[in-house]
Formats: structure tokens, C-alpha cells, sequence
């Protein structure tokens, strides 16, 4: 999350609503103070803050303002009592999430393996894929550490699958060159470049080249047969603020939609590409403010939007 806001933008984003309110009734100090931040920083990320300086400073004075509560008993708040666990636990069900399970990371590594790393070759994107589709199925993503560790696996587990699927498809005569061309490339031994289909980066694109040199079997596509997707067009890459209605108690959640990911010349135009059900996801580069930098734009209602204003007037 960015640290540094606007005015406005704090007054749009971090703004308790009366429903929020209500939920600090029973909550004093600084586990008032901490619901409050956990639940607003869920909101926008959707997911939890890893430590108390993820939290921007802006955001922990104005909150503090509003619960009246210090803001220096942000630093008092128990990041590993039964407290934290509790807030964590209601601010889950209050936006309809659920805790991310080892079987969840599982899923998403065959996802990525499967759909997007054949199309895509950014890990900021597969990551941004990864946080997109635990909001659109409401399932706390997992730490950005596990996230890009997550990737890797994905990434790893394609390309030795991409080699052994080429490698069944090409001549004895085809292969022993390619053998060679590694070891003559990288000092690695036959044994070495035979080994798990000749997993890996660069010995992916040394088949390439070999197979688009004696104009063998196309290995050269991405596996499935399909053309190289634009870098931009990655299924579901998408960060950023999202907000919705939910519930009885019509509190906003973080993933009710999907912004998306800003990283190409003309990023603003809407690129679909197929997520984990073969549907499309609109993937629109507008108001991500931890990729650009810029405004936070949530989605409301216009009662809602007029409601809000009126009361901060007031």
C-alpha cells in the first residue's frame, strides 16, 4: 500500500461508515484502534496488513481522529494475542472471506501452471493474477512472500511440463542436437539436459531455437498450441481498491470487482482474458493507486456517495 495520500483521498478511503462504527461499540484503546485500521486496510487490499508500518501514517491519524483514540496506541496494538485473531475473524465475515488454506495454494499454483504462465511472462503479473482471483472467489490471498514463492513453483512446474510435452514430439536426431547445444552453451553434461524434460529458462528457449532451426514441430508455441498473449492480457491481473454492498449490514468488501493492471503503452484499454472458469475478466487499468500512484476511485452508489459528503460537511 502507498504511504503517501491526499487529503481527499484519505477522506474517501479511510472514512468510517455507521455500520463500521457499530462494530467498535465494544472495543476500546488500542484494540479500537487496531479493528478500525484492520478493517479499512482489509477493505481497499483485501487482505491484512503484515506489521503496523504497512499501515501509512496519514491513514492512522485520521482513523485515530475518528475512533478517538491517540494514535500513538497504534504501536500498543497485540499482533500476536487472542485479540488480533478475534478482529481478523469478524472483519472476514463482515466482507463475506474466508482464511486461505494450504489446499487454496495448491489450486492457484495448477491454475497458473495451467492457464496463465503460457500466455504470460511477467511475475508482477501472475502475482496481481493470483491476488485477483482470491478476491473474485473471497478467500484471504496468502502473504506477498508466499505469493511470489508460489509463482516460482508455477513458473518452474510449466516449463519442465513445456519440455517433456516437446520432447516427446521431436526426432532422436532433433534431441541429441539440442543435448548438444546445451552443452555446448552452458558446460552441462548430456546427463544434465536429459534430466525432467530439460527443465528450465534457458534450456527452454535452447529447444526453441533447435526446433525452429530444423523446422520441427513448432515448439516454439506456447504449450497448448495458442500464440504468445500480449504481456498486458493476463487473466485476472488485476490490484487495486474494490469495493461492493454486502450483507444485511451492507458493509463494502474488498473484490465485489476487478480493476486492472497498468504495465503497457495504452493499459487503459480493456483487455478480457480467460480466468480460472474459461469466463472472461474485464481487466481495466484505471485507478490502481499502489501500481500508478493516483486517486483511489471505489465504487458506490450515488445515495451512498451524496450521504457521505453531506455528513463530512457536516
Amino acid at each position: 500500500m502507498r504511504q503517501v495520500w491526499e487529503p481527499e483521498d484519505l477522506i474517501e478511503v479511510w472514512t468510517l461508515l455507521e455500520d463500521e462504527v457499530v462494530r467498535l461499540r465494544n472495543k476500546t484503546g488500542a484494540n479500537r484502534l487496531g479493528f478500525a485500521l484492520m478493517l479499512k486496510f482489509f477493505e481497499v487490499e483485501a487482505r491484512f496488513p503484515e506489521n503496523a508500518g504497512e499501515v501509512p501514517a496519514p491513514a492512522v491519524a485520521y482513523v485515530a481522529q475518528q475512533v478517538k483514540v491517540p494514535a500513538e496506541e497504534w504501536a500498543a496494538y497485540d499482533w500476536q494475542g487472542r485479540a488480533i485473531t478475534r478482529h481478523r475473524t469478524e472483519i472476514r465475515t463482515a466482507f463475506g472471506f474466508r482464511a486461505g488454506t494450504e489446499e487454496d495454494q495448491e489450486r492457484l499454483a495448477e491454475w497458473l501452471a495451467a492457464e496463465l504462465c503460457p500466455v504470460e511472462l511477467s511475475r508482477e503479473r501472475l502475482m496481481a493474477a493470483v491476488v485477483a482471483r482470491c478476491r473474485n472467489d473471497h478467500i484471504e490471498p496468502p502473504a506477498p512472500a508466499k505469493v511470489q514463492r508460489l509463482v516460482g513453483r508455477a513458473i518452474t512446474d510449466f516449463e519442465a511440463q513445456f519440455c517433456r510435452s516437446r520432447l516427446e514430439r521431436i526426432s532422436h536426431a532433433t534431441r541429441s542436437r539440442l543435448e548438444d547445444l546445451v552443452v555446448g552453451s552452458g558446460g552441462e553434461t548430456g546427463e544434465d539436459a536429459g534430466r525432467c524434460g530439460l527443465g528450465g529458462g534457458r534450456r527452454t528457449v535452447a529447444l526453441r531455437r533447435v526446433e525452429d532451426r530444423s523446422g520441427g514441430t513448432g515448439a516454439g508455441e506456447p504449450a497448448g498450441g495458442g500464440a504468445q498473449a500480449p504481456a498486458g492480457a493476463v487473466a485476472g491481473a488485476a490490484r487495486g481498491p474494490v469495493r461492493g454492498r454486502v450483507g444485511e449490514a451492507g458493509g463494502r468488501v474488498a473484490g465485489a470487482g476487478v480493476e486492472g493492471v497498468p504495465g503497457e503503452p495504452g493499459a487503459d484499454d480493456t483487455r478480457p482474458a480467460p480466468d480460472a472458469a474459461g469466463d472472461a475478466v474485464s481487466c481495466a487499468a484505471d485507478g490502481d493507486h499502489r501500481l500508478t500512484g493516483g486517486p483511489v476511485h471505489p465504487a458506490r452508489t450515488e445515495d451512498q456517495h451524496e450521504g457521505g459528503a453531506e455528513g463530512r460537511q457536516g
